[in-house]
């Protein structure tokens, strides 16, 4: 289990700032190095004390930030500061010892200055493009829990390797309604167990996507709002249960703004990392797993490994959901042992994730609905099933993927049950996921719905649907999802 630690002052002056993008220390330094450049342009009477108390801060403030692991947007904020720092304190050196300051002419000093200052303004600018991601504070009435657990399926082989004993295991990161934390009590890391594990994913999701490891290196440093194996929410009811299955490539903390949002109206959320396809899974023993999938360039081929791909993650999903019974009876341990209700159980996934739910729930009729977050069906003969289905898209034109939407509306058509298409306008295909809240805000990479909207409307959608579907609150479902985007509703009868 992940161990604690108690928040510092140096844990404060490093945090990044909400909607700043920067920690205090970072800001600290920018404006320091700012103020040593402009120091040449002062009236004289304020040019020695802004150059002397502007050299100090920036460093010992440099000295602190290298020393606590400095990001590589402040490489150029602290390139720029070094260039003119020898020129700043020698000129004022020189003065304060009698001797008139040697200063370049304001002509030659000019470009000096703004080149430093261009420097100094990357810091910023990539702080903002490639952030440190902030997570939304979750608006339920429960604080949140996180833990994570390792099974091993002895009934299932690992087709991946060669070896006939191993054994298909996979990493379940669980989150959950916990008692309110002392206020000093260390959050849950965004990407692993430890600092180690979260660099690892970290360095895999960049090589998955064909990044430098550096770009994403804000990613091990985030931290979420669950705090570690927090104990569980007071009280004895039972909170239901969300499976949830990643993209290709993705792994189970993918989602975690989405995750610790349910978990605060009262449901368990039990991700999934699967081994050889997750970008990088670390185990238990400290092996790292990394993934064997990429696309071929082949459609047919393609589609053919999708299926079986799919078809693993469906098996997955399954034997967790028998694990978590297990855990529920008091039959192998858990964070949550006793107050799950596993007779109230949903699956979800983002693509490759949300195919995995809409295959698994028609082969496990022990989930009662499915979320599916822009995932493309995979299932070659799909049949009809009984749980209801909210799936939401991105608005996607016909040229650009002409058989999703017909294939998608297929399977909700198979539905026993009433089911929901809801497609949300402005986003992209990573609009449901964390990655708005790290990546560029490029509407063809995260959409148009800036850093927090897009998983706050994906959160506030499935939460909708969990609240009807598991719990059976009264409500108009379709009001509510009308509310962030174009709904289709897809009745037992036809589509409405």
């Amino acid at each position: 289990m992940w161990g604690r630690r108690s928040c510092t002052q140096h844990d404060r002056v490093t945090e990044t700032l909400p909607g700043f993008h920067m920690s205090l220390l970072e800001s600290v330094v920018v404006a320091s190095a700012v103020a040593l450049v402009t120091a040449r342009w002062l009236p004289r009477r304020m040019r020695r004390p802004t150059a002397f108390s502007s050299s100090v801060v920036v460093l010992l403030s440099g000295v602190v930030l290298v020393w606590s692991s400095v990001r590589w947007q402040m490489v150029p904020v602290l390139a720029g500061a070094a260039l003119v720092l020898p020129f700043a304190v020698a000129a004022e050196l020189r003065a304060r010892g009698g001797r008139p300051p040697r200063r370049a002419r304001w002509w030659a000093a000019l470009p000096a200055s703004l080149v430093c200052l261009c420097l100094i303004a990357v810091g910023p600018a990539a702080a903002w493009a490639l952030p440190v991601p902030v997570f939304p504070a979750p608006s339920g009435p429960f604080a949140v829990g996180t833990s994570v657990v390792q099974w091993t399926d002895a009934d299932r082989p690992e087709d991946a390797t060669p070896d006939e004993d191993d054994r298909r295991t996979v990493v379940v990161q669980l989150w959950y309604p916990a008692r309110k934390s002392p206020a000093d009590a260390q959050r849950a890391a965004y990407l692993g167990r430890t600092d180690r594990e979260a660099g690892i994913v970290s360095d895999a999701l960049a090589d998955y996507v064909g990044m430098p490891g550096f770009l994403l290196d804000g990613l091990p440093r985030a931290r979420t709002h669950a705090v570690v194996d927090a104990p569980v929410a007071d009280g004895n009811g039972r909170f239901p249960v969300v499976l949830f299955s990643p993209g290709l490539g993705g792994v189970r903390t993918q989602n975690s703004a989405w995750a610790q949002e349910l978990a605060s109206h009262g449901y368990v959320v039990a991700a999934l990392d699967h081994p050889y396809d997750s970008a990088a899974v670390v185990l238990a023993d400290g092996r790292t797993i990394r993934t064997k999938v990429a696309a071929t360039g082949d459609a047919d081929r393609d589609e053919e490994r999708a299926v079986k791909w799919t078809a693993i993650r469906a098996a997955d999903l399954s034997f967790v959901l028998t694990q978590l019974n297990r855990v529920a009876r008091g039959e192998i341990p858990g964070p949550v042992s006793g107050r799950m209700d596993t007779g109230r159980v949903a699956a979800a996934g983002h693509s490759l994730g949300g195919a995995a739910a809409l295959q698994g729930v028609r082969q496990d009729d022990r989930f009662d609905a499915v979320i599916d977050l822009d995932g493309f069906p995979h299932d070659p003969d799909p049949t009809r099933f009984p749980q209801p289905v909210l799936a939401l898209t991105q608005d996607l034109r016909e040229d650009i993927d002409p058989d999703y939407i017909p294939r998608l509306a297929r399977v909700l058509s198979l539905s026993g049950a009433t089911s929901y298409r809801l497609t949300v306008p402005g986003a992209a295909h990573l609009t449901f996921t964390d990655a708005p809240l790290y990546l560029p805000p490029v509407e063809s990479i995260v959409g148009s719905r800036g850093r927090t909207d897009g998983p706050r409307v994906t959160a506030a959608a499935s939460l909708a649907f969990l609240n009807a579907t598991l719990r059976e609150r009264p409500g108009n479902l379709a009001a509510v999802l009308r509310a962030h985007g174009a709904l289709t509703v897809h009745s037992p009868r036809g589509d409405t």
